[in-house]
């Protein structure tokens, strides 16, 4: 109880800055504060750092070159300032995974889980973030044509380069702060100091299913993704039911209830599923 006390003191002034900081808003600062407090408590300092690391980072680029943004950003279902639905978003599956740790905290795939959630939420950020400034126009990733940047479905050469570096982060940290230095492999509560060569695995493996991760949200806002069309302004955009306008916006392609929240969600559980897969088979 006194950890959760404490998770939750933590959790509400981090929440609270970034509020301060208009980073969330205010029901997305109630959302952090629940995953806050559920990390920090249940996970403790490590999976605090991971959360926290991912959070400042990602909400950083969102301010990086916002009047090169401006233009951009009514084709997003929402602002830089993030809500609940965000926040679980991209945090959901990564705090499902601490109250697995709380149930089973010998097991190493916990962390892994909660890593790669994390890796791929960080790297589906910084391609977004910074892919938009690519001099170049994004391609479609489904058939390689052209789109106007920020169109759904888009990737660029900078925006894969951030994919991986987002991811990478997460890796490196998630190596370096694996709670008790264990190596991952079975039993998982074999104490034994982590050499380079398995910093540098754990931090690869995570790349790549963050990287994994992005592609596929990439490809489902080429498809699958609920996008929306201005008549107004005549552009595509994942806002609704009103574009940034006030002009009602209409079902362009798409299934009306995948928006990008639940997108974010399956990239987070996209990574999970390859760096547990491949966890399994090695």
């Amino acid at each position: 109880m006194q950890s959760l006390v404490t998770g939750f003191i933590l959790a509400i002034v981090i929440s609270g800055l970034a509020f301060w900081l208009n980073a969330l808003s205010w029901n997305g600062a109630l959302a952090a504060t629940l995953l806050g407090t559920v990390t920090f408590g249940l996970g403790g300092l490590e999976w605090a750092v991971l959360l926290v690391a991912f959070f400042f980072s990602s909400s950083a680029l969102s301010r990086l070159a916002k009047k090169r943004k401006a233009g951009i950003e009514e084709k997003y279902a929402k602002n830089a300032r993030r809500d609940a639905g965000q926040v679980l978003a991209n945090g959901g599956v990564a705090g499902l995974f601490v109250l697995l740790h709380a149930l089973l905290p010998e097991a190493a795939w916990t962390w892994l889980g909660f890593a790669a959630a994390l890796a791929a939420a960080n790297a589906d950020t910084w391609a977004t973030e910074l892919g938009v400034l690519d001099p170049n126009p994004p391609r479609l990733i489904s058939t390689g044509k052209p789109v106007e940047r920020g169109d759904s479905g888009g990737i660029s050469p900078v925006g894969l380069l951030a994919a991986v570096s987002g991811a990478l982060l997460i890796g490196v940290l998630g190596a370096v702060l694996f709670p008790g230095s264990a190596v991952l492999v079975l039993p998982a509560s074999a104490n034994h100091p982590l050499t380079f060569s398995m910093i540098l695995a754990f931090t690869l493996l995570l790349g790549l299913a963050g990287l994994a991760g992005s592609l596929v949200d990439s490809l489902l806002g080429a498809t699958l993704q609920a996008i929306y069309y201005c008549p107004a302004c005549r552009k595509e955009t994942e806002r609704h039911p009103s574009h940034t306008c006030g002009t009602p916006a209409t079902l362009l392609r798409g299934m009306p209830w995948l928006n990008n929240d639940w997108v974010n969600a399956i990239c987070t559980l996209t990574a999970v599923l390859v760096t547990l897969g491949i966890y399994m088979v090695i």
